[in-house]
């Protein structure tokens, strides 16, 4: 009982998020329940407007419709959240059954689907969502597609719309067609992406100009980020993510933990591929060569000075800038709002695929856009020393690990767990 209370309690611990207006009007970075944005077009904080007093748990996903027009965020209340990006009030509300673990949008905003810890992915078509509405609308979800008792880790839609992926954590990645009706079901399966020994925790896609369909890019906790032909299923390369950052010194012991990859972004033409990985501090930049299909490092760009281990990031097509946040929270500690970072690199642009450099620099405080006001409108006013950035890093690492790592039980661990079901218990009393 003692071991599975502390697993829950870590599993609270939620990482920081950051997503970015495709335009590069504003920046926004959840942490916890309280969702901030920073408008880097008037350069100032914004208020975000829900009558019933916006999340009440953990957020777990963020996300920008293609076109900027609208924000989706989604968490452990079991609420999908629709904001309109041009007044920041919520227009939309949806309830799921469960707590939701991924989001996506299609192209033309016209669906958002979600996807739940059981397997399951919803939709709900809101396109009618009245933007000029000061009270949010209910929306109701419809499901669509499942993975059989499985957390859904990631959902992305192609880039030509044909198809929604999902990934989740027993290794898996699902391509489906995405119907013209998907309140009747998205019943047939493309492929499957296999390959991945650990959970899949973040997908890209990748979009050469020449290349509408794209390819998918999968990061993982087994420490890989793979290349794929999505349509067929076929892996094209993988790149040994924790080999190359050096963080492997393999002596053949089976309990080697390897660092997990928690979050990926490519350039708009997709020939640049940033990596946040567990334990390092900052990111690596992979060139994605659609040519020759192949990924490979170009270099880790450290941020100096400081321990930052970026939990998301996030870029737009039209600034040659990454975003990056670091941090960690749980709704059971007073200053868990204060536990957040951002940084920024510059040089995060089109990548000449003959090139072996790539100029970048992480940016000081001071020359980001937006400066203070947008450290402050992002990070809060408190700031926090080494030691408690190092302590939410790890804490991170845990929550992430026992949320998403298959737990193997002996046989009379099973059989104990098997009676102190609460299904077992709610039968036995039915049935006295």
């Amino acid at each position: 009982m003692e071991e599975e209370s502390q697993q829950k309690l870590e599993a609270k611990v939620v990482p920081a998020l950051i997503s970015v207006h495709p335009a590069h009007k504003s920046i926004s970075v959840s942490i916890g329940s309280d969702i901030r944005v920073f408008d880097l077009e008037e350069l100032c904080g914004v208020t975000l407007v829900d009558e019933n007093g916006g999340h009440k748990d953990s957020i777990r996903a963020i996300r920008y419709s293609l076109n900027g027009e609208i924000f989706v965020s989604a968490g452990d209340d079991k609420l999908v959240k629709i904001w309109d990006t041009s007044s920041w009030h919520c227009v939309c509300s949806v309830i799921s059954e469960k707590r939701v673990t991924a989001v996506a949008i299609t192209d033309d905003g016209s669906f958002i689907c979600f996807a739940d810890k059981f397997g399951a992915v919803y939709v709900v078509d809101i396109g009618d969502c009245d933007k000029n509405s000061m009270s949010a609308v209910h929306k109701k979800a419809v499901p669509t597609l499942s993975h059989y008792c499985s957390i859904i880790t990631r959902l992305e839609f192609s880039p030509d719309g044909r198809y929604i992926v999902s990934a989740d954590r027993d290794f898996k990645i699902r391509v489906t067609l995405f119907p013209k009706n998907p309140l009747n079901g998205a019943h047939e399966i493309q492929s499957f992406c296999l390959g991945h020994t650990e959970f899949v925790s973040c997908l890209a896609f990748v979009t050469p100009p020449d290349y509408g369909q794209g390819f998918l890019v999968s990061g993982s906790g087994d420490s890989t980020v793979r290349l794929w032909e999505h349509a067929s299923g076929s892996l094209l390369d993988t790149c040994e993510i924790g080999a190359e950052a050096g963080f492997l010194h393999s002596d053949g012991r089976e309990d080697e933990i390897l660092p997990a990859v928690t979050d990926l972004c490519a350039t708009s033409d997709g020939s640049l591929v940033a990596v946040a990985i567990q334990s390092l501090s900052g990111v690596m930049l992979l060139r994605c060569n659609h040519l020759n299909r192949t990924l490979t490092k170009i270099k880790v760009v450290f941020v100096e000075g400081e321990t930052f281990i970026p939990t998301s990031v996030g870029a737009s097509s039209l600034a040659p800038m990454l975003w990056m946040v670091m941090g960690a929270s749980t709704l059971h500690t007073s200053d868990s709002e204060s536990l957040v970072r951002v940084r920024t690199i510059s040089g995060f642009i089109a990548n000449n695929l003959e090139s072996t450099e790539h100029e970048t620099l992480v940016l000081e405080d001071t020359d980001l856009p937006g400066g203070g006001p947008l450290l402050q409108a992002l990070q809060g006013k408190l700031s926090m020393g080494k030691e408690a950035f190092v302590i939410a890093s790890e804490a991170v690492k845990t929550a992430t690990r026992n949320l998403l790592i298959k737990k193997q039980y002996s046989a009379e661990r099973r059989e104990l767990r098997k009676r102190g079901r609460n299904d077992k218990k709610g039968q036995t009393t039915a049935e006295e």
